[in-house]
């Protein structure tokens, strides 16, 4: 009997000889299709010993065949096997034991001699080509979502079942997952997979994978575009062939069009053209005919449907991650003597970004505000959330609102958004002024900050505590100040860092803390980053991570000076001469004219709107920019206005606003500051620490 199995698709190439062989390896009985597979009539086999069928080279393997018959096991060896011509062919000779009483005659096995086709011989049979096409391997190649991967598993697929050499073309749309329009003719194509079974290095040298390209007017693919329909060229002549090379430009599709029969079928879904497949035989081969072409266009109705729905699936995925990704921040700022680190690490490999967030922002006068925040629950609508939350902090931040402050609008915010659907999140926030080495902390129901000092010592810091944002109810949100060591590492995180299912959170915390032990001081930032999240890759069960590390060190004191004026008309005159003097010391000036100006117009201003026992302070810090603020006592912030032609006063912030590079102002526990920035030559206004590739894209892996 035939070996057991089911069939495959290689029986579409090859032809099996059954040939019965008794205990004294003779052939006893032979399938009549033994002249197509070895050039001899049946009854020039029978009677003839298995030996003289194969080259003399090969005797010793089929040796090995036939002593499986005797032990009853099968047996299988490719062998090179005679022809009555005298040629010979390679063929896989399998040995399948038969039970017997060993009579003479009566076959002690079977030798099932399987050859491949000639080429003239190959695509013959419809339904053979037709279920090599449409059963499983359309279904797995089908399963794939992945653009490229179902089109590398399409060419696989119809080459060499169908034809000798295949290449699939979609809309260069569909690659770039935008949504697909109505395109024929002059549409613009990405060719995306190409394979041959003749060993030619041409056909994917002349048309390579990844080319973009408009075909030109008066070719078939032209043709295919234009009309939606499947294109027969039964020969290319070489006139056809040279006239397709000469439009096209590309001389080697001359050479390797000549002669071949070529099909060329649309990818249609939906009533949309998505592309086509083209399908040649080279010479040799069994020309298309129209049935060919029948058996191509059902093939390539169903490889439509998988190529549209891996467009979509990567359209929506494309769409999803954009959103996602603009979720979190693409740059980091700080003030030149912080230096700040991040990581994030998303829970799901197919939501690459969830609830958390983080922010490290640049403020005026030396500060950075740092923010580490986490919504509860998991993917897209989480993100979301977040995603509103980050925006309406990173405004908040902006405006120069305390920590307690911003954190207690975010709750009112969140309890509005809570009306709609229930959200709440937990937030961290702090602001540190590079010019007095202090930290101001306020949380809102999340985990403490750790702060790592430079003598080696650590210490989770204890903030007020209060519930997280957008519950009601519980402890009003304070903050409390620190003060900060030169050199001191400071980490905000959320709970997917030191909590997991496994781990008690205490114990997490612990890791933490031993990460950011003794010699945290010397280590690089970026080592202490991925210290942070060593081991958490395992745990395929984890939740979202963010961290925000900090190195916190103060402005040199030479780079900051300050005064304090009196109360008098005259303070501004000295004003300008403690300006011009500290810039020489600088050696900006350069800057000296407009800063003078500046300062005289701010302390004109302070003196206008406050009580006249009331001292002014002056300070110029040298960071990034060129820094002037102005404190006074009021708490009433000033407002740009418009003076009229006739007005005597109102144009000092005007002119603050001309010459400045931004300018503002903000509350202080005493009063208020107003403040301006100029740029320094030479010297980036707006640095940052630039993400080049998205958060969270390269963490998933140790």
């Amino acid at each position: 009997m035939a070996p057991q199995g089911d069939a495959t698709a290689a029986d579409t190439a090859s032809r099996t000889l059954v040939l019965g062989v008794d205990a004294a390896r003779r052939v006893v009985q032979c399938g009549p299709n033994a002249a197509s597979v070895l050039g001899r009539a049946p009854a020039e086999l029978i009677g003839r010993s298995a030996a003289e069928l194969v080259v003399d080279e090969a005797k010793a393997d089929l040796e090995i065949l036939l002593e499986g018959l005797a032990t009853g096991h099968e047996r299988s060896k490719a062998l090179t096997m005679r022809r009555a011509d005298g040629t010979t062919t390679d063929a896989v000779v399998t040995a399948q034991p038969l039970v017997g009483d060993g009579s003479p005659g009566v076959p002690a096995g079977l030798l099932f001699v399987r050859v491949a086709l000639p080429p003239s011989e190959r695509y013959q049979d419809p339904a053979l080509m037709r279920r090599a096409l449409m059963d499983d391997p359309l279904a797995r190649f089908g399963a794939s979502l992945d653009l490229d991967q179902a089109a590398r598993g399409l060419v696989d697929v119809i080459v060499p079942h169908y034809c000798t050499t295949a290449s699939v073309l979609v809309l260069e749309s569909l690659v770039a997952a935008d949504e697909v329009h109505e395109e024929t003719g002059a549409a613009v194509l990405r060719r995306i997979a190409v394979t041959s079974d003749d060993d030619n290095p041409g056909w994917t040298a002349t048309f390579p994978v990844g080319e973009v390209l408009v075909y030109p007017e008066g070719t078939p693919y032209r043709q295919v575009l234009q009309t939606m329909r499947p294109v027969h060229l039964p020969l290319v002549d070489a006139q056809t062939a040279h006239d397709i090379a000469r439009r096209w430009r590309r001389g080697p599709v001359g050479e390797l069009l000549t002669n071949v029969s070529m099909v060329l079928l649309p990818l249609v879904a939906h009533d949309t053209l998505l592309g086509f497949i083209a399908c040649t035989r080279v010479p040799g081969f069994r020309r298309f005919d129209a049935y060919d072409v029948e058996i191509g266009m059902e093939f390539a109705s169903r490889a439509a449907i998988v190529i549209d729905n891996a467009r979509r699936y990567s359209r929506e995925r494309a769409t999803a991650l954009a959103l996602q990704r603009s979720l979190l921040p693409n740059r980091l700022s700080a003030p030149s003597s912080v230096e700040v680190r991040h990581r994030y690490l998303p829970g799901s490999k197919l939501v690459e970004v969830g609830g958390d967030w983080y922010e490290s922002i640049a403020l005026p006068g030396a500060r950075v505000a740092l923010i580490v925040g986490d919504v509860a629950g998991h993917g897209v609508r989480a993100a979301v959330t977040m995603g509103r939350l980050r925006t309406a902090l990173h405004t908040l931040a902006n405006l120069e609102l305390p920590p307690a402050d911003a954190l207690h609008v975010m709750h009112e915010l969140m309890i509005e958004l809570g009306e709609q659907e229930p959200h709440f999140a937990t937030c961290v926030y702090a602001v540190y002024d590079a010019t007095t080495g202090t930290i101001e902390i306020a949380s809102a129901g999340h985990l403490p900050p750790l702060l790592a000092r430079p003598d080696g010592s650590s210490e989770y810091l204890q903030v007020p505590p209060a519930p997280p944002l957008g519950v009601s109810g519980g402890a009003t949100i304070e903050s409390r100040e620190f003060t900060v060591e030169d050199g001191s590492v400071f980490v905000i995180y959320t709970d997917g860092l030191v909590e997991n299912r496994g781990t008690d959170i205490d114990d997490g915390l612990a890791r933490l803390r031993g990460v950011f032990g003794s010699g945290t001081v010397e280590r690089p930032m970026e080592d202490l980053a991925k210290a942070t999240l060593a081991g958490v890759y395992a745990d395929h069960h984890r939740d979202d991570i963010a961290v925000l590390i900090a190195r916190l060190r103060r402005l040199p004191p030479e780079r900051c000076a300050s005064w304090t004026l009196p109360h008098d008309p005259a303070a501004v005159r000295r004003a300008r001469g403690l300006v011009r003097r500290r810039l020489e010391d600088w050696g900006l000036e350069e800057l000296s004219y407009t800063t003078e100006l500046l300062a005289s117009e701010l302390i004109t201003n302070a003196q206008r709107y406050t009580r006249s026992e009331s001292p002014i302070e002056l300070r110029l810090l040298l960071e990034r920019t060129l820094v002037v603020e102005v404190m006074d006592r009021s708490a009433a912030l000033p407002r740009l206005r418009h003076a009229a032609d006739d007005d005597e006063n109102g144009r000092g912030l005007l002119v603050v606003s001309q010459l400045a590079h931004r300018w503002g102002s903000r509350r202080t526990a005493a009063g208020k500051v107003v403040w301006c920035e100029q740029t320094v030559p030479g010297v980036d206004p707006d640095p940052s620490e630039t993400v080049d590739t998205w958060p969270g894209e390269n963490h998933h892996k140790e």
